[in-house]
């Protein structure tokens, strides 16, 4: 059996901190509410929310410092304690991984209010929580609906929207690395969500020049392809559609590198290095980060090359089961240094 969740409803706008509480109408979630944020979040849009959602609804809140455990099992405590009937994030990734992972736990739907464009978690079942015993994401399910406010988004800094292009340009070599996997290890493939998943990557690389201005236009560029890209994962059951090689390079980096970037712009890079493996166009998918201004190199991530080699060599042991270019025995030393260096990456 094959089991598609997909969000209900995708609201894409302007001015849309009071439409929450018609999408909770809409799709007769209940009158008990808890709202979560970050103590940054709150000031930028979650006040607000929660003063509209007031209006019809009993509403409760919660501040998220971090995306950990403690965390969802005091978002759990709060729901069973209060009776909450749906969650609302109003965050980025960390705020929304931890009402996903809550309220899958709970049995309860969420409203996801991404506050930042930085990667495809905001529309997908994917959790990423820091302290579980699993170095990857965990699965949940989707948000029941998606509400994207571009003014709110567009006020998060410029990084965070090269970061989501780092995201989305990944797909490319995850597709790849997913249709090796079927033909030489026979894993489920499905064509329509590698093509739905294909079309994002390939609408940010299309349309890098308006990304680029960080404007209004670019933000909705954006948010469409990261929606896109959640969707395609739900389509799948996995997060092949998303999620390859690049990816474990990006979860390998978390792991030894003393300062991480952005999980977009590792992947962005991981990227490079996947699709000069792959032997794709990998020039081109940097010249794409480079002219959104992503980071391209060891340099503009912040990262020191020597952890740059040593992720690419251990990235294969973050899911032995998932079967990438990387192969079962990952890359020698001198390969992952000769591929970094024709990229430009080192």
């Amino acid at each position: 059996m094959h089991l598609m969740e997909l969000p209900r409803e995708v609201l894409l706008g302007e001015n849309l901190k009071d439409k929450v509480g018609e999408v909770a109408k809409r799709l007769k979630l209940g009158e008990r509410a808890l709202i979560l944020y970050g103590p940054k979040t709150k000031e930028i849009a979650g006040r607000e929310v929660k003063h509209h959602l007031k209006e019809s609804f009993d509403v409760h809140s919660l501040t998220i410092k971090k995306a950990s455990m403690k965390e969802v099992e005091r978002t759990i405590k709060k729901i069973k304690n209060e009776n909450i009937q749906w969650i609302v994030a109003v965050g980025g990734g960390s705020i929304i991984d931890v009402a996903k992972l809550a309220s899958f736990k709970s049995g309860i739907p969420f409203i996801s209010f991404p506050t930042t464009a930085s990667h495809d978690g905001i529309a997908s079942a994917n959790a990423s929580i820091k302290d579980i015993n699993a170095k990857t994401s965990i699965k949940a399910k989707p948000p029941i609906a998606v509400i994207a406010d571009v003014k709110v988004i567009k006020t998060a800094p410029y990084r965070y929207l090269a970061a989501g292009v780092g995201d989305m340009i990944s797909n490319l070599t995850a597709v790849k690395d997913w249709q090796l996997a079927h033909k030489l290890k026979g894993e489920y493939y499905s064509e329509y969500a590698a093509s739905l998943s294909l079309m994002s990557a390939k609408m940010v690389i299309k349309n890098a020049d308006i990304i680029r201005l960080g404007n209004e236009e670019s933000v909705r560029k954006v948010i469409k392809g990261l929606i896109s890209s959640g969707v395609a994962m739900s389509i799948a059951g996995s997060s092949r559609p998303a999620s390859g090689a690049e990816h474990l390079f990006s979860h390998a980096l978390d792991l030894i590198a003393p300062k991480p970037a952005l999980h977009g712009e590792q992947c962005g890079v991981g990227t490079i290095i996947m699709a000069y493996l792959h032997g794709l166009k990998w020039q081109k998918i940097r010249e794409t980060l480079k002219k959104v201004n992503a980071p391209t190199n060891a340099y503009e991530l912040g990262i020191d090359p020597e952890y740059i080699i040593e992720a690419l060599t251990i990235a294969h042991t973050i899911r032995p089961e998932r079967y990438t270019i990387l192969g079962k025995d990952g890359l020698t030393r001198e390969a992952a240094e000769k591929a970094a260096k024709i990229t430009g990456v080192i």
